[in-house]
């Protein structure tokens, strides 16, 4: 292409535009720059902005064009927010659909309406224990608990792809008293199943939608209208329109909210006014209602006023005083190897040799700031143990000059095939 104008992102706070194996780069930034060299405009639309781009705006770096209404003046849902914590000592469906959710479905459905059940998690239990010894039902290769999927008779790893059937025994005891527990979208579904028997009911996540043209067919059956009930993960909050549906119930809206990385609560804010959005598309009116733990929680509040304003005051604020993106810049360092000795001694050998050349020169230590290296959350994926080291910079030059300087020292083996060291550029996942 040789006459540019103009490069459209859309949903630009998506972060599947940041390619987290192989060669790592951010499909958005990389747009802002080929508009730039093009001497074209960049487009960056969403309805829930990344932080950093609303930063950028902020500042005056970029430039904000809003839209302020909805398409036809049509109105924002109503959101309602219902506390799990009420749901202690209940049996049954009640635990999972609360009673003002179930009673909010049954109306929708006798107005001839659509429904939207959301929960970030797909298969039937996210975590399976022995009754016998307490132990977890957990991955051979990663240090993850396996998913049980009912419709595949099997405990799954959702990292992997490891596999155990159903009938398996544990691997401690060898008792065969394995129970599923948690939920997950196939749980939902069977749930929704027996309270509304009558309802055509579909299911949209990476398990229903592996087939090619499948994602294409489901969002045809909802638009005709030959589905009263979609059960869904992330897959249906990206920018569907639904006309006839006037419910979104949110299963349980903290699941990302506590994950250890700094964009948690940017991702679980963007995660909720988003598949809110899904409601009152067409001429009715819509309405959510927000099931979680942590009610009094900024960003549920904030998803619930539908306020993204308030959201990025708060999360700018504690960016700002721990020095975190748009504040500074950062660098993570990946050391992953089978061994897991080896791996380990690896990262403190680099992190030791990183402390060393920080405190050596001063403009990287009046600028640069090291954490760790610690274990993965994550500390093992694929039968790989892995450790990491995050690198903030107050100058991105520095930055960069630092961790190649870093890189180049022969002894630290960046190159190493058995342990990799990874180099991620304004890291996206920190697991």
């Amino acid at each position: 292409m040789t006459r540019i104008g103009a490069v459209i992102v859309d949903e630009e706070h998506d972060t599947a535009f940041k390619q987290e194996t192989g060669l790592r780069y951010n499909a958005r930034d990389l747009a802002v720059v080929r508009a730039k060299f093009s001497g074209a405009v960049a487009v960056l639309g969403s309805a829930t902005p990344s932080v950093q781009t609303f930063y950028n705006a902020e500042i005056g770096k970029f430039s904000r064009l809003v839209l302020p209404r909805r398409i036809k003046k049509r109105p924002m849902p109503e959101v309602s927010v219902y506390d799990l914590r009420q749901t202690k000592g209940l049996r049954g469906p009640a635990r999972i659909i609360s009673q003002p959710l179930h009673r909010a479905m049954r109306e929708t459905l006798d107005q001839g309406k659509q429904v939207l059940l959301f929960l970030n998690r797909r298969g039937f239990a996210g975590h399976s224990v022995c009754l016998a010894c307490g132990e977890p039902v957990r991955c051979r290769h990663c240090d993850i608990t396996l998913t049980f999927h009912q419709a595949q008779h099997a405990y799954k790893c959702h990292y992997c792809g490891f596999s155990r059937p159903e009938t398996m025994t544990c691997g401690v005891c060898g008792a065969s008293t394995i129970r599923a527990l948690g939920i997950g979208t196939e749980k939902v579904e069977a749930l929704t199943r027996d309270l509304f028997p009558s309802a055509r009911v579909s299911r949209m996540d990476r398990d229903t939608t592996s087939r090619k043209g499948s994602v294409k067919r489901m969002l045809k059956q909802v638009r005709d209208g030959d589905i009263d009930i979609l059960i869904g993960t992330q897959m249906v909050a990206k920018g569907h329109d639904f006309p006839n549906i006037t419910l979104v119930g949110i299963i349980c809206a903290d699941l990302s909210l506590d994950f250890p990385d700094f964009r948690a609560g940017e991702r679980t804010f963007q995660l909720l006014a988003q598949v809110a959005g899904r409601t009152g598309r067409g001429d009715s009116p819509g309405r959510v209602i927000l099931q979680t733990y942590n009610p009094a929680h900024f960003t549920i509040q904030a998803a619930k006023d539908q306020d993204y304003r308030r959201f990025y005051q708060r999360e700018i604020s504690f960016r700002k005083s721990l020095r975190y993106p748009p504040y500074a810049f950062l660098v993570q360092l990946k050391i992953s190897g089978r061994d897991r000795k080896k791996t380990r001694e690896r990262a403190w050998k680099i992190g030791k040799t990183g402390h060393a050349l920080q405190a050596k020169h001063t403009r990287f230590s009046s600028t640069i700031t090291i954490l760790g290296p610690i274990e993965a959350p994550l500390a093992r994926i694929s039968g790989r143990y892995r450790w990491q080291m995050i690198i903030k910079g107050l100058r991105v030059r520095t930055l960069h000059q630092f961790v190649r300087q870093l890189a180049a020292i022969p002894s630290l083996r960046f190159n190493d095939r058995e342990i990799r060291v990874a180099v991620d550029v304004d890291p996206y996942l920190m697991m």
